[in-house]
């Protein structure tokens, strides 16, 4: 075969190639409806990244403020042991060894005095005492450790406190310890609290 013959069938082919059309170009407005699409879809991006780096912002703040005000909550629950002795210590004293020993009642008088401050310096950096005793039992804040035969208190009424509960600004630190009342009148319906231990 010749060279000659080769020349003819690549010709149509190159023919075909410059006979397509080339593609059209749109026209202005669909190119200006494309491109107002575009910036809408990149403006809706952009809102949505700045509320995102918002909400993250917040976020943080949130967990730097919750950890300057709960850092100290291991700290908090270790002297409460010391405040627990404290009041322990107080207890073992009877009442009538204070007033028959001058030396009893001094000493009982100097470890009131440092409990009291102590509870001072703890409602300072925001622990406060869960006040318990002949309140309603409320799981929250209370932790029941028994029930009670007491006929003269509504059922559900904290009779006993074992150990005190504490409070770290809003949040519990410490429940408290409590036994409560059983067999007594009922609480109003609308005041119905679970009591099982």
């Amino acid at each position: 075969m010749s060279q000659d013959q080769d020349t003819p069938a690549a010709a149509p082919a190159e023919e075909a190639a410059v006979a397509a059309p080339a593609p059209a170009e749109p026209d202005a407005e669909t190119r200006i409806a494309q491109l107002e699409a575009d910036v809408a879809r990149l403006k809706n991006e952009l809102l949505y990244a700045k509320a995102d780096t918002e909400n993250v912002r917040r976020r943080l703040e949130q967990q730097a403020e919750d950890r300057g005000r709960y850092a100290v909550a291991g700290f908090a629950r270790d002297v409460l042991t010391v405040a627990d002795n404290l009041r322990r210590a107080l207890d073992a004293v009877p009442p009538a060894a204070r007033g028959a020993d001058e030396l009893a009642n001094t000493l009982a008088v100097g470890v009131e005095m440092t409990e009291r401050d102590l509870l001072t310096t703890l409602e300072r950096h925001g622990i406060r005492l869960v006040d318990a005793h002949g309140s309603r039992f409320d799981p929250n804040l209370h932790q029941a450790m028994m029930e009670m035969d007491d006929k003269t208190q509504p059922e559900g009424t904290v009779v006993v406190v074992m150990q005190q509960g504490y409070t770290l600004h809003d949040r519990l630190l410490r429940p408290a310890m409590v036994g409560i009342a059983k067999g007594g009148p009922k609480s109003p319906v609308g005041d119905q609290v679970d009591t099982k231990v």
